[in-house]
């Protein structure tokens, strides 16, 4: 099996298709289901090549068959980098946090792209991520992301996940992103990409503030018990769907899929990638959606908070009822 070190290697060969190329065996293969054969994505900036966040999802083809679907890791696989981490500097701005917290922000950014993030280093992120944002108003969070997310997430989108994004879009395919990060930040980027559905941490709130104590961490067994719950629900073919992370700390995701792909991966992945002969993507052009695509037109700050409210009722719900049926099923 083909291993990809760098997009970049192949866009000679296909200028059309950049992400299909890079992804070998792992790529998005044709609609019909049927290995290897490409979906052609359109050329950046070309005329009609909607990004997927505007094309109805009624639009898309349904090919016959179980439905499938493709999961996303969001940072250092979607964007360049933590999500979790990228919003300091407005939070700061208004108010929510101090300068000291910002620094150390942005020194926890530094060491995520430097090295990744291994399970320690999450799990110290998770604590004090919990800890800062104790006492928070969860909707001035959502109107300050609202507010920053195109000025701070649409210039780090990685060209080749964009473009993979739209492959699996054009192939049938639902697109999940799978993220560690707050459902709050994790959800308008989600709305932004055109996703379907996104499995995101979610914080306790009470009375219109976060608590600080964690309801439900997506994070490594936890990503792939949320995407079997997601699958019974959905209908998904989980032998046919596909999955992209960049950390070892996702191998149980990546293991309850049929197509994994290591995208930008730790030295650890990197190893069990290579190990079991799963493509390895290289994502290195970010690149700003409303340069890639001139007709693009963003969603107003309204409608990302009022979809992150919706998309956190909506998966909520999918994962209760799937968590209801198993239970009756086995009653």
């Amino acid at each position: 099996m083909d291993t990809t070190e760098n997009a970049d290697e192949y866009a000679d060969e296909s200028p059309d298709s950049t992400a299909a190329a890079a992804a070998g065996t792992g790529g998005a293969p044709g609609s019909d289901g049927s290995e290897g054969t490409a979906v052609t994505a359109p050329r950046p900036g070309a005329a009609g090549s909607g990004p997927s966040a505007t094309r109805p999802a009624a639009a898309r083809p349904r090919p016959a068959g179980p439905r499938t679907a493709a999961f996303f890791d969001l940072d250092k696989t979607i964007i360049a980098k933590s999500s979790a981490l990228a919003f300091s500097r407005p939070f700061y701005q208004g108010g929510l946090i101090n300068r000291r917290a910002v620094l150390r922000s942005a020194y926890a950014q530094f060491v995520f792209l430097v090295g990744g993030a291994d399970h320690d280093q999450m799990e110290k992120m998770r604590q004090y991520l919990s800890a800062l944002t104790r006492g928070w108003n969860v909707q001035q969070v959502r109107e300050i992301v609202a507010e920053t997310l195109h000025n701070l997430i649409d210039p780090i989108i990685y060209d080749e996940a964009a473009s993979l994004i739209e492959q699996h879009h054009a192939a049938g395919r639902d697109v999940v992103i799978v993220s560690s990060s707050g459902s709050e930040v994790v959800e308008p980027i989600g709305a932004l990409l055109g996703a379907d559905h996104v499995i995101a941490t979610r914080l306790q709130i009470e009375d219109g503030c976060y608590t600080g104590e964690i309801e439900y961490y997506a994070y490594a067994e936890n990503k792939a018990a949320a995407i079997r719950e997601l699958a019974e629900v959905e209908g998904y073919d989980l032998a046919e769907c596909y999955a992209y992370s960049d950390s070892s700390t996702d191998l149980p995701l990546l293991e309850a899929v049929g197509h994994p792909s290591a995208v930008n991966p730790d030295r650890a992945l990197r190893k069990e990638a290579l190990a079991r002969e799963w493509p390895v993507l290289v994502f290195d052009r970010p690149v700003e959606l409303r340069r890639r695509l001139p007709e693009f037109s963003a969603p107003s700050r309204s409608v990302l908070t009022a979809v992150a409210v919706g998309a956190a009722l909506l998966t909520a719900g999918a994962v209760w009822y799937a968590t209801r049926r198993r239970r009756h099923l086995s009653a």
